[in-house]
């Protein structure tokens, strides 16, 4: 349910695992998700649902045609990608075919349903996650974080997978040289930059505030669908989706990212501006910490302006450049989509020699 056209880091995890896996000897990679209606595009196999309002998410109603559709695909393993409707079909297929089902916990539900609900909310979340995600035979989660945070639900067979970055698309050789003159600021104005969607646990006024209190030797740029659109100043705002090489362009003719999320799972735009050239600024926070290792970037340990505002100084006082080189080694030791779905790989063969879970009953009498 993930899978929309500007939904962001899963999209970009199930597109690159699919061109990845497409050179792979051996190997067939289906992807089933919601659209308009039934079609087939490539590997792509896509069944109708209802949009979720302007989200560009849909929401499948009923489970069973998506179970018939997995079956009919016969695959040799199943992961499914979210907590929803679809997880439930994905373990049902996996119970008709005796084949292993994964799970990949990319939203933390729980956090999630608090921020909007409230804390009795949340223990419903903790429940339904830990009934769910206890069914299947492994769980794979993008961060440290994610994966504490399911163990200490009681779901044991938890394994972390890092997303990655195409460190060829992002690289600092493809900065454009006419976006400062677009933008109208001087050579030598400090250019931060954050894109993504403009949610709530972005963030987003905050990034606001802080340019705002930075000043004019300061330029923020946001880049995403949803973003506020502040009157003048010293923020720009190029709101909708950007495709991946245009946004790559963006990031390496800045000087930084910068992130107030302190909720981040994995946070995709942090490694894709590292592996740009870019220091970041953000929160200690979250799954940033994972990512921004010590020589890559200044992390706040107070979600507030005065914070940001501190550490932005701090990068800048410091080379910043030098800090930038090092972010993209960083990125290109760890993070490289070759290494990361190489990895991923590996645990699904393992995976194969297992015998496949037996669960009692219907599973989707949990749905």
């Amino acid at each position: 349910m993930f899978f929309a056209p500007t939904s962001g880091g899963v999209r970009t995890y199930l597109e690159q695992k699919q061109r990845h896996l497409a050179s792979q000897a051996g190997i067939r990679h289906s992807v089933l998700v919601p659209g308009r209606r039934s079609a087939t595009e490539g590997a792509f196999h896509y069944l109708p649902a209802p949009p979720l309002g302007r989200t560009g998410y849909r929401v499948p109603l009923r489970g069973e045609p998506w179970t018939r559709e997995l079956c009919r695909l016969r695959p040799d393993l199943i992961e499914a990608g979210d907590p929803y409707r679809l997880a439930w079909a994905a373990l049902d297929a996996g119970q008709r075919l005796g084949v292993p089902v994964v799970g990949f916990y990319h939203s933390d539900l729980p956090r999630l349903v608090d921020s909007r609900f409230g804390t009795g909310a949340r223990r419903l979340a903790e429940r339904y996650v830990r009934n769910l995600y206890s069914r299947f035979q492994a769980v794979l989660t993008p961060s440290r974080i994610m994966a504490r945070h399911l163990q200490a639900l009681g779901v044991d067979q938890v394994t972390v997978q890092p997303l990655g970055v195409d460190v060829h698309t992002f690289d600092p050789a493809h900065a454009d040289p006419t976006l400062r003159q677009r933008l109208g600021i001087a050579a030598d104005t400090r250019l931060l930059v954050f894109a993504g969607r403009g949610a709530r646990e972005k963030n987003i006024p905050l990034l606001i505030a802080t340019a705002r209190a930075l000043g004019p030797g300061y330029h923020l740029l946001l880049i995403g669908p949803g973003m506020p659109r502040p009157s003048g100043g010293n923020v720009t705002v190029l709101d909708g989706y950007m495709p991946m090489a245009e946004l790559a362009r963006h990031l390496a003719a800045c000087d930084a990212l910068i992130h107030a999320g302190d909720r981040e799972t994995f946070g995709l735009v942090v490694l894709e501006a590292m592996a740009s050239g870019l220091p970041v600024i953000g929160i200690r926070a979250g799954a940033l910490p994972e990512l921004v290792v010590p020589g890559t970037g200044v992390l706040s340990t107070q979600t507030s302006c005065e914070g940001l505002v501190d550490a932005t100084r701090t990068l800048f006082s410091l080379d910043a450049a030098a800090i930038g080189r090092r972010a993209r080694r960083q990125v290109e030791e760890h993070y490289a989509w070759e290494q990361t779905l190489g990895n991923l790989i590996g645990h699904y063969r393992r995976l194969r020699t297992q015998p496949a879970l037996t669960l009692s009953g219907s599973s989707n009498a949990g749905a």
